[in-house]
């Protein structure tokens, strides 16, 4: 084995799903950079290497050096240390302040900084806040720095290093040596694998409790998170942990998981309830194993809206019908009319249909029936996108339900069961997006003697969050339900609207690829293949056909992974489309996020108000302060550098992150590929995001693949069940 001493001058490419990555580095006596690859995740540019490993050369790209171990130290020559400080590695300390700095303290600049950093006074242009800036980051790096070589020494991923640090201060090492299994609770992004692998290193016993709790969570969140369920049935659970529990050389006995999890019962870490055996369609005796956020969620909801259905409700006059066709300018079917009449009767209702069949019409009429009624009505969608949409329909302003909520980080809902809304209706579009645990904070605010209506399209994906809330409350069948059914003659000249309603019953869409069309099919059967013409038709060709920018063209995949997925597709497009802006760019696990990309949250973030699904424009690149600035709407939002997982490119999306949205163009991807993806309620959902043209791009296989497939997995899920229920309310 070879050792080098380097500075990484330049970071070619970064994975941050395996770690590998290329670097160019500036090693002593050789005149060119030498590239040095192998598993070097988060390492910055200027930071300075010790690397262990082999000279190797690629037929492809010549003479590198195969790292196979590397620890970070701190640079020795003055040109190192300025190159280390330039990174923006130390806040306060970008590449003119670092030259500064340097051409002032030369060789001595980070016995300076560690030891007397009053004396950066001497250099000109920093002052006392600059100074307490860069000694508090440089403590904290310190820190980060001792955290990154814990996890590296037991085979980590040093990303996490920064939240690590963030969560625990400098009690980080002790707490995670402790029980490391805390950081699959605390860490977001960390889950039970990461945890497991850094407790197998510090010697935990695979059969302890500590571990054993921590997968039976474990499993519990996955159902929720990869499959909606709100519980596991508990066999299946205890089937599942063991798989997860188990390993190659050691199995776990499943007397060990079921004793945990009656322990965890006592202790209220778990919930637990006897399921009806006719929902199983078997006699014996089952029980659902919840976490306790959705089992007390599931009572939460079914307990209110059953409170609301028995409150006493304001008798309202009939509506005058005709006098709403007049003022809207429109014909209200027989439907739209029972559905204006029923709201104005029920105190909690559901107006559900697909496209073109008048929702927005019929909510319309709705509102302008109770406000003639003299109520007053408050408006929500789970998304900012979909409250936007909202507002444009109904001229009246509607908010997201975090904001009607008034939730305010760290304290939470601010309107809840001690103070709720001030309204008499609340109406809420975009139901199918609602997830268990939003459904339950929004119902806590609704006052008793308020009227509740619920909108949404039941045949999209259901939500990402766990529970399928409003297809669970038409199955009760204790709420009032309008289904609206016709297709407008307006929708009827929309080949996206027709084909969507042919794609929700089973029937190929009808594709003519011609002038005047708004429903395209161009096929490519080869994903590598379909990935570029992808590119290229947002680039290029469908901008002039359509009259649209890039920016107003979509792309929504069945899949993240894959050549056609959105991982990839993003990469080819952020090249393509703003290629200008590499060099203002941060780089955080092997993302680039550039001066100008188009990005998606992808968590809640109830400080900065930003959601899971919120996309927005990076609009400033802080290099020196290692931040940035993303536009969400009409709000700016500040990143971090150690938060940028928190985003995604989202010039390409998967369908379920683009419910509630509504774009001009949609590009989709349906391929052979995607085929553990291909559902009819999938294609139906990408279909309806487009409102002037969609363009399918793969082969009609998988695309009559998809439409045939109609099995959509059953989310675990006893609210339909709880709202039957005959037991008093309290």
């Amino acid at each position: 084995m070879t050792k080098i001493r380097c500075v990484v001058e330049r970071i070619t490419y970064q994975s941050a799903e395996t770690g590998y990555s290329v670097l160019k580095c500036a090693v002593k006596d050789y005149k060119d950079l030498v590239p040095v690859v192998g598993n070097l995740l988060d390492v910055s540019v200027g930071s300075v290497l010790l690397v262990e490993g082999e000279w190797h050369v690629d037929k492809k790209y010549g003479r590198q050096f195969m790292a196979q171990k590397w620890e970070e130290t701190l640079p020795a020559t003055v040109y190192g240390i300025e190159k280390y400080l330039g990174s923006g590695l130390i806040k306060g300390v970008g590449p003119k302040f670092a030259k500064r700095i340097v051409a002032t303290f030369g060789a001595d600049t980070l016995s300076v900084i560690e030891d007397e950093p009053q004396r950066l006074a001497e250099v000109e242009g920093i002052g006392g806040r600059r100074i307490a800036q860069i000694r508090e980051s440089w403590e904290k790096q310190k820190e980060v720095k001792n955290i990154m070589l814990f996890l590296q020494g037991h085979d980590v991923s040093t990303s996490f290093a920064a939240k690590i640090y963030k969560a625990y201060g400098a009690k980080s090492i002790e707490l995670v040596k402790e029980n490391p299994y805390r950081l699959a609770d605390d860490i977001w992004g960390i889950g039970f694998r990461t945890a497991d692998q850094i407790a197998m290193k510090l010697g935990l016993k695979k059969d302890s409790y500590f571990r054993i709790r921590a997968g039976i969570l474990y499993t519990l969140s996955q159902l929720a998170d990869n499959a909606g369920h709100c519980y596991a049935e508990r066999s299946a659970l205890i089937e599942s942990a063991m798989k997860i529990l188990s390993t190659e050389d050691t199995k776990i006995d499943s007397s060990l998981i079921v004793m945990a999890i009656d322990y965890m019962l006592t202790k209220e870490d778990l919930k637990a309830e006897k399921i009806d055996a006719v929902l199983l369609e078997d006699e014996a005796e089952h029980t659902a194993i919840y976490l306790p956020p959705f089992y007390y969620a599931e009572l939460g909801v079914a307990g209110k809206i059953r409170k609301l259905l028995h409150a006493p409700a304001q008798v309202l006059p009939e509506p005058d019908i005709a006098g709403l066709e007049k003022a809207n300018h429109i014909h209200y079917d027989d439907i739209q009319a029972d559905a204006i009449r029923a709201a104005l009767r029920s105190k909690v209702m559901v107006l559900t249909g697909g496209p073109g069949t008048g929702k927005s019409t019929t909510t319309l009429g709705i509102i302008r029936a109770l406000r003639a009624a003299g109520l007053s009505i408050a408006l929500a969608a789970p998304t900012g996108r979909a409250a936007k949409r909202m507002t444009e329909v109904t001229g009246m302003e509607a908010k997201t339900i975090h904001r009607l909520l008034e939730y305010k980080p760290p304290e939470g809902y601010q309107r809840n069961e001690e103070k709720p809304l001030d309204t008499d209706v609340v109406i809420v579009d975009e139901c199918s997006m609602i997830d268990l645990i939003l459904m339950n904070s929004l119902l806590k605010a609704i006052p008793l003697q308020a009227r509740l209506i619920l909108i949404g399209d039941t045949d999209q994906l259901p939500s990402v969050g766990a529970g399928n809330v409003l297809k669970d409350i038409i199955h009760s069948g204790t709420v009032p339900v309008t289904r609206l059914t016709q297709i407008f003659r307006q929708a009827r000249e929309s080949r996206i609207i027709m084909n969507a309603h042919r794609v929700n019953h089973g029937q190929y869409p009808e594709i003519l690829n011609r002038a005047g069309s708004d429903f395209f099919m161009m096929e490519k059967e080869n994903p590598q293949e379909a990935a570029e013409l992808i590119t290229d038709l947002v680039a290029n060709r469908l901008p002039g056909y359509f009259g649209v920018r890039p920016s107003q063209i979509q792309v929504l995949t069945p899949m993240q992974r894959g050549e056609a997925g959105a991982a990839n597709l993003n990469q080819l497009l952020q090249d393509r489309l703003n290629k200008g802006n590499a060099e203002n760019a941060l780089r955080r696990s092997g993302y680039t996020y550039r001066m100008a990309d188009k990005v998606m949250q992808i968590r809640n973030n109830y400080d900065k108000e930003v959601y899971n699904g919120d996309i927005g424009r990076i609009i400033a690149v802080d290099m020196q302060e290692r931040t940035l600035q993303v536009r969400f709407d009409d709000r700016v939002v500040t990143y971090d550098v150690t938060e940028l997982d928190e985003l995604t490119l989202a010039y390409a999306t998967t369908i379920h992150k683009a419910q509630g949205a509504e774009f001009p163009v949609v590009v989709i991807p349906v391929l052979m590929s995607h085929y553990v993806m291909l559902q009819r309620n999938l294609i139906y959902t990408g279909i309806t995001r487009a409102r002037t043209a969609v363009v399918l791009v793969g082969t009609p296989t998988a695309l009559s693949y998809a439409v045939r497939n109609e099995v959509v997995g059953k989310r675990n899920s006893l609210l339909a069940e709880r709202l039957r229920e005959k037991t008093e309310l309290t």
